[in-house]
């Protein structure tokens, strides 16, 4: 199973889809992932109702060990939820909404690593192309879009805050917070693309430095050759030209 760069860090909650906000009937699915005990954790939650208890809620749910599944959820289900294992240890928690609002904002539910691209989707409940998108962080209009996307190219510590967007009409998605953590490896193996300009700016400068050197020493061999052979003719014409005497006594 392929983790996400938080949950590089053992042991972690893990849900899928990987957002905080969910409508009313939606399906989620949360995990425990820590590799060294994988079947000592168990999913707990504290909702609004409040207490702690076992991950499960109506028809449809399961909880099978380190997941839990939980179908048809209700605004009920709105709170806190982590890892825990025998021993009283425990995981991160991650925050879930389910609204009756028509509008949810599609955001990460753990924290992203800072430098990496974030994605955060405006979602209607009923589609319609004449929708104009709007999203807020802290409450200030930030962006505006018709596909319902924004991105965040390079997350950093700034682009913390509380997001959420409205649709056309008035209707607008409750609040999430996104967290952005320097100390989480990058989420991408592409090289930043500084790292490529200074590599090809170093290769420039070495073919314009070593390319006069290459000529050069070619050259050199060029008339080093042809005087080699100039010199082998000579002395080849000579040899022809030479008169032999012989003295007889």
């Amino acid at each position: 199973m392929q983790l996400t760069p938080f949950c590089l860090m053992l042991p972690c909650l893990r849900i899928s889809p990987d957002r905080s906000q969910f409508f009313r009937y939606d399906t989620i699915s949360l995990t425990c992932e820590d590799q060294l005990n994988s079947t000592g954790w168990n999913v707990k939650r504290k909702t609004l109702e409040g207490g702690f208890r076992p991950c499960s809620s109506g028809w449809g749910s399961t909880s099978l060990g380190s997941t839990c599944t939980i179908g048809n959820i209700y605004p009920s289900d709105s709170g806190v939820y982590w890892c825990e294992s025998v021993d009283g240890e425990r995981s991160n928690v991650v925050n879930i909404t389910i609204t009756d609002r028509t509008v949810i904002l599609e955001s990460p539910a753990l924290p992203v690593s800072e430098g990496a691209a974030v994605t955060l989707r405006c979602k209607a409940e009923t589609h319609s192309s004449d929708h104009v998108f709007d999203f807020y962080k802290d409450d200030h209009r930030i962006s505006s879009s018709s596909t319902g996307e924004m991105t965040i190219h390079s997350a950093s510590k700034s682009d913390e805050g509380l997001y959420k967007c409205s649709i056309s009409g008035g209707r607008e998605s409750t609040a999430s917070w996104l967290a952005v953590d320097a100390s989480l490896p990058p989420s991408t193996s592409a090289p930043p693309a500084a790292s490529c300009s200074v590599s090809a700016i170093r290769l420039t400068c070495h073919l314009l430095v070593g390319t006069p050197y290459l000529l050069s020493t070619v050259l050199l061999g060029l008339i080093y050759r042809d005087r080699m052979r100039a010199a082998r003719t000579v002395a080849e014409r000579r040899g022809n030209n030479d008169v032999v005497m012989e003295i007889v006594v």
